[in-house]
This record gives C-alpha cells, structure tokens and sequence, in this order.
C-alpha cells in the first residue's frame, strides 16, 4: 500500500471518529435505565439516587399502564410522587464549548390529559411544551449555542399536582464544527505548487531519456 493511500485512510478514520464524537449525547442517565424499576411497576427517587440528575424527587415507570419506554425500559413522570417545595423540576450540568452549536432532543406524552406541560431550558433556549397527547410519544428536538463552558438543562412542570408529563430519552449532542474554507491565495499558493511538482517531475523524466 502506497504512502498516500495510508494516509488517505487516516484522514478518513479521523473524519469518521469526529463525527461519531459530536453525535455521541452528553447527557448522563438521559434514558433513566441505571435505576432498577420492575415490568409494570414504578418507584419514585430522590434526584441524588438517579445518576447525573438533580432537582424534585424522580418517578421512573417501568411499562405502567401499558405505556412502552421510547427508549430502553424506563421513563420518567415529571411530576413525581412525594412532597415538593414550588414546581416540580429536575435538571443536569454539562460541559460545552463557547459558540459551539449543540442538538437537544427528547420524547415527550401525556399520562392523564391534554393539558399537562412542562419547560425546558438550556443556555438561550427556552420552550414550553402545550401540545401532550395520550396517544403516544411526541419528539422535541431543537438547536442551542452554548454561552458558558457548561450549560444546564432544566425540565420545570407547568401543572400543580403530583401527575403528569411523561418524559424520556433525553439527549444533547456537538454539532459538527464548522469546516474552514481555504482562502483564494493560499488555493491559489497551493495549486502553483502542484503545478512546480508536476513540472519538475516531467523535466526529471525528460533529462533522463535525454540521457
């Protein structure tokens, strides 16, 4: 194998890591599976028992009430059960990079009504969610940029009580950054440098047959 193919290879490797890299979420236990919660059951935690959150007390179902996970086993009722002091809220800390452009996503339905709803927010980005349904999960996904080396999630519930607002595959994830255009000189300093190569090559080739 020539030297230019084996580097032709790496780059590519590179290419393919990078963007396995800015797709993998930087959210922890956003799927809520570390807990261990029986088929059709559910138990609630306090937000320090369930890995990378904090906040209000957490209800995690396991297939309750005929309502499957959309992702894994477990899923999370925002509105938990248990005392709580104000709306209930639950929300996560990550590191980000200054300017950079980051996907957030997850899935959200309704338990009892249409009229459950809840926040969220992460750096600039804030919206409530009005449209729940019982029919079956709704997927939010939207675009933030990051104004801080770390950023906070937050899901806030917009209705009393201790029902409601089923939530789950929580997930934030880099775009890939912005690739650099070259500038016109350096093309242009590039391709008469390929042009001398070639030359030269072609005037090595010729003063040997003269030869």
């Amino acid at each position: 194998m020539s030297l230019v193919s084996v580097r032709t290879l790496l780059a590519a490797a590179a290419l393919l890591g990078a963007s396995f890299s800015s797709q993998a979420t930087l959210i922890v236990n956003g799927d809520f599976e570390d807990n261990v919660v029986a088929n059709n059951n559910w138990s609630y935690f306090a937000s320090s028992a369930v890995a990378g959150w904090q906040g209000s007390n957490i209800e995690i179902w396991n297939a309750l009430n005929g309502v499957i996970a959309a992702s894994g086993k477990n899923f999370i009722e925002l509105n938990a059960h248990g005392s709580n002091v104000g709306a209930w809220s639950i929300f996560q800390t990550f590191a980000t990079e200054i300017g950079r452009e980051y996907e957030l996503s997850f899935y959200y339905r309704a338990r009892n009504n249409n009229s459950e709803a809840f926040e969220v927010s992460v750096a600039g980005l804030t919206q409530a969610l009005t449209d729940h349904t019982k029919a079956g999960w709704t997927m939010f996904t939207s675009i933030f940029t990051a104004t801080a080396t770390s950023s906070k999630l937050t899901f806030t519930s917009l209705n009393s009580g201790t029902q409601g607002n089923l939530i789950d595959a929580i997930s934030v994830s880099a775009l890939p950054a912005p690739t650099a255009v070259p500038e016109p000189t350096t093309l242009a300093a590039f391709g008469a440098g390929l042009l001398a190569l070639v030359g030269g090559r072609r005037l090595r080739r010729n003063n040997a047959k003269a030869k």
